[in-house]
């Protein structure tokens, strides 16, 4: 069955895709939630005119989400953690350390566009995250896990 996105969804597609879905997912989850209405001849038409008129916008996102990517990439985030021996942390780093050390320099990410470069980050270290701005724009964010 197809089916058109008003959402995204993780591992299926973005808002406005249309995509094909078997049958129990789309009638039993999808179309139930609010996230996808069955893409038959009137509901495409009324997405092609929706399409239409989000292209300006989309525009001006991706020049922002632009902007965005150059200021995130030219900072390096120092996150101080207890260490205990042989630079082994007491807990861990996560994402939303991260994000709660980019909100006090200013910059809105939520934690779901947050990709670590590993479940638990347990050492002390230099470590890459990947920040996803916007649908095919990502963002590479340099943290330093150090000991304060």
């Amino acid at each position: 069955m197809e089916i058109i996105l008003k959402q995204d969804v993780k591992n299926l597609g973005y808002a406005d895709d249309i995509v094909k879905v078997k049958n129990g997912f789309g009638l039993n989850f999808l179309i139930p939630q609010g996230m996808a209405v069955i893409a038959n001849e009137t509901n495409r038409k009324v997405h092609a005119e929706v399409v239409r008129q989000r292209a300006h916008k989309l525009d001006k996102l991706r020049n922002d989400a632009g902007k965005l990517v150059a200021a995130l990439e030219s900072v390096t985030l120092n996150i101080p953690v207890k260490v205990g021996e042989n630079g082994k942390l007491f807990g861990s780093v996560t994402s939303q350390q991260l994000v709660d050390m980019l909100k006090k320099m200013g910059y809105a990410v939520d934690k779901k566009q947050v990709i670590m470069p590993a479940d638990h980050i347990k050492k002390t270290g230099t470590y890459q995250a990947e920040i996803i701005v916007h649908r095919d724009i990502h963002a590479k964010l340099n943290f330093d896990v150090i000991e304060g």
